[in-house]
């Protein structure tokens, strides 16, 4: 895997720019044989709009699309299930190996945080800076104060100070309901602080 490394730079010099899908594309596939890379961010609810929706094929679109095999898949997520890569190959007579899928999941911790930076790149510069200062003025506050959460609870904790329902946090980060308002519980008990609707509160204060 040492041999990815060379290209690494001018992907992450591409970030923001059209050239950062087929270089993406064109890294994953010098290791390994596909025929279709797909990167995108899944909206956290069905009003949001996609950042990010991009297919590269190798050669033939057609060829590239034509078939629906699971075995012909493969799927790599961010913890959060908000930034995905699909791997594609449309030869109908053999799938990913578990040797190859285990080649992708190698290469998840270099290319999903180049990916994200990339779709940070393409956020309207307002409410990326918005998004910036709310999670840097949290974070700051915790330093603080010496408080400890685990990374579900800061997630949840910077959801609901975005203004996200609990059904929205549950979506966008592949958690139930209950699951996220007991991240929340738990976090509000940290910080020592009467509920929910004390947070903005506490983080200003």
């Amino acid at each position: 895997m040492n041999s990815i490394y060379p290209q690494i730079g001018k992907i992450i010099a591409s970030t923001g720019s059209r050239q950062f899908p087929r270089l993406l594309h064109d890294l994953i596939q010098a290791h390994l044989c596909i025929d279709a890379t797909q990167i995108r961010q899944l909206p956290r609810s069905p009003s949001e709009t996609t950042v990010l929706d991009e297919t590269v094929f190798s050669c033939d679109q057609a060829t590239a699309t034509a078939s629906g095999d699971p075995s012909r898949l493969h799927r790599i997520r961010t913890s959060d299930a908000r930034v995905e890569i699909r791997v594609l190959r449309a030869d109908t007579t053999y799938g990913f190996s578990a040797l190859e899928r285990n080649r992708l999941e190698a290469i998840t911790p270099l290319v999903l945080p180049m990916l994200e930076k990339h779709l940070r790149a393409l956020q309207p510069t307002a409410q990326r800076n918005s998004h910036e200062s709310l999670e840097q003025r949290f974070i700051e506050r915790l330093a603080q104060t010496g408080l400890k959460l685990s990374e579900r609870e800061r997630q949840v904790c910077l959801g609901l100070l975005a203004g996200q329902t609990a059904p929205e946090q549950a979506e966008r980060l592949g958690l139930r309901v209950n699951t996220v308002e007991s991240y929340l519980r738990r976090a509000v008990i940290k910080l020592g602080i009467g509920g929910r609707h004390s947070l903005m509160r506490w983080m200003y204060a």
